[in-house]
């Protein structure tokens, strides 16, 4: 029973007003820092263009690697007419056919700045990757006519080759100028925000949203990747060009799809060529004591007098995409790794008992570990995530440097076993026990599986990290470019690779894998000392485009 005091302290309650009670919040909004702080990340609904590009993707994909799956052989190997040995065309040896693989991957990595320019300021990046693309077709048909019998009779092959290496090449280098940032268009990230989502307040992060997304195009492409597996089948059961032929075809399909969906996609068209104003930048900040700093229209203002064409804005942007830049330049060794993939270990792999496989079929093994670990990694992002645990894109590329150093240690072992194992020894096929080039050394290919593994771990790592961070924190207008410059870096990996190819012969090989290893580790701890800092500005130096707006409406 209520006494008088409580029931008279009841009547004298004001009766409830509206602005007396708080209003729920309204979903979405802008992220404070404390949200940032304390909520989980959480990735964004995926659009249906950015699907269908990954899809389209893999059709590339697809054909890019049926291509370069039988190249070594192609190259290395003679003509041969028992089925017993391995297959090939032009018998360039091990060396020269290294050298020129070397040299096509140089070539691909070279042209990506030629479509970076024409993309970000004249053509937009999706008319720039049509005109890669019909390239790209152009050389697959001129490989396939030039891998016929007759025209390989006529001295066809090595010309042909070369022909077709360059428009290749050049279609190769457009896709990886192009696709990754056009891929990133499609998902249009912007500035977190908070929404709710199961009863609870999460922040919807543009980072772990474009993580998401290159992690599912590098799924995708690794599917596609396993092209390697029937194209080397037919390369060994029919020949060349019938297996050139499938990728071709796989391209055009590709091609043909991604020209009917054009409509859907969306097409960010270029800002003008702000390349010559950040060339100016660059030299006027050389010409002022060589600080980024000194180049703003300020600073020339105050000290100078002089008016520049540029913003304060504008250099903190070119600030940030040279730092992408350094960070993405530290991928040199990790690009001369991964190409490994691609000649010595396909060549090491012959010298080995096949058990009924072609030689040129293990590097799908990477495919396969790929495909196997991609979600687990993507599995592993959402528990840390979930926990708040920060595992920023400098500390995965650290642990895929650590990676890739521990394949190719393991490469150097294998090696080592193959040395020595009879019947020949340190010079595979080179003594008469083994049959005019018919009897490998005593070791199973099978041995050799761990090294495309541990170097799938480090691809999915690295790879997906740059194409993360060259799109994230490139200038609006340059992202092209930045991309590029992860291919020009890429590159250089190729040119490393091409001066060191003399050496790449038995019976030099396990010094070759052991220095790869040395390499490797040694960059890893340069560049975690040199970068770890740079994991905890990752939100102060993303530079999202005008995508963003697109978010920002829902604020208001």
């Amino acid at each position: 029973m209520l006494n008088r005091k409580s029931t008279t302290q009841i009547a004298l309650q004001p009766a409830a007003s509206p602005s007396n009670i708080s209003e729920p919040p309204s979903y979405p909004r802008p992220a404070t820092q404390h949200d940032l702080d304390t909520l989980q990340h959480t990735t964004d609904t995926i659009p249906l263009a950015a699907w269908s590009c990954i899809f389209f993707g893999a059709f590339e994909r697809f054909a890019y690697f049926g291509l370069i799956a039988p190249w070594q052989n192609y190259m290395q190997n003679p003509r041969k007419a028992d089925s017993r040995a391995l297959p090939g065309a032009l018998g360039l040896g091990q060396a020269t056919a290294t050298n020129v693989s070397n040299a096509f991957f140089l070539f691909s990595f070279l042209a990506p700045m030629l479509f970076a320019v024409v993309s970000d300021t004249k053509l937009g990046r999706y008319k720039t990757l049509v005109v890669g693309l019909m390239l790209y077709l152009v050389g697959c048909v001129v490989l396939v006519c030039t891998a016929l019998p007759q025209a390989l009779d006529a001295g066809a092959g090595v010309p042909g080759l070369g022909v077709a290496m360059v428009f290749v090449g050049l279609g190769v280098g457009c896709i990886k100028a192009c696709y990754a940032p056009f891929l990133g268009d499609q998902v249009g990230v912007g500035k977190a925000r908070v929404e709710s989502r199961s009863g609870r307040e999460v922040i919807v992060s543009g980072e772990r949203t474009l993580q998401f997304v290159y992690n599912a195009y590098y799924w995708f492409t690794n599917i596609a990747s396993l092209s390697s597996v029937p194209v080397t089948y037919i390369e060994r059961i029919y020949g060349f060009w019938q297996a050139y032929l499938l990728t071709t075809v796989a391209l055009a399909v590709g091609m043909m799809f991604f020209v009917i969906w054009s409509s859907r996609f969306v097409k960010i068209e270029p800002q003008g060529n702000v390349l010559p104003r950040a060339g100016k930048t660059l030299a006027c900040a050389a010409k002022s004591g060589f600080k980024l700093d000194h180049a703003k229209a300020s600073y020339q203002e105050t000290h100078f007098g002089r008016s520049v064409p540029w913003s304060d804005t504008f250099v903190e942007e070119i600030k940030k995409g040279l730092i992408a830049c350094r960070v993405i330049f530290s991928l040199l060794i990790f690009y001369l790794v991964i190409s490994q993939m691609y000649n010595n270990l396909i060549s090491q792999a012959g010298s080995m008992i096949l058990s009924g496989i072609p030689n040129d079929l293990p590097q799908a093994f990477s495919g396969v570990a790929c495909i196997i670990f991609g979600p687990l990694i993507q599995v592993l992002y959402s528990f840390l995530a979930k926990h708040r645990i920060r595992f920023g894109p400098i500390a995965r590329l650290t642990t895929a440097f650590v990676f890739c150093g521990l394949s190719m240690a393991y490469a150097a072992g294998i090696q080592k076993l193959i040395y020595s194992t009879e019947p020949c020894y340190n010079r595979p096929f080179q003594c008469a026990a083994s049959k005019d080039g018919k009897q490998p050394n005593n070791i199973s290919i099978w041995l050799q599986t761990p090294v495309y593994f541990l170097l799938a771990i480090g691809e999915i790592l690295g790879f997906v990290t740059a194409f993360e961070y060259a799109y994230s924190k490139a200038p609006p207008g340059m992202k092209a470019v930045v991309m590029a410059f992860s291919q020009l870096t890429a590159g250089l990996a190729s040119v490393l690779g091409m001066a060191v190819s003399p050496a790449a012969k038995d019976p030099n090989m396990v010094v070759m894998y052991g220095v790869l290893a040395g390499a490797m580790g040694a960059t890893a701890a340069v560049f975690w000392l040199v970068f770890r800092d740079l994991d905890g500005r990752e939100r102060e130096l993303n530079q999202w485009d005008g995508n963003e707006n697109r978010e920002e409406r829902d604020f208001d």
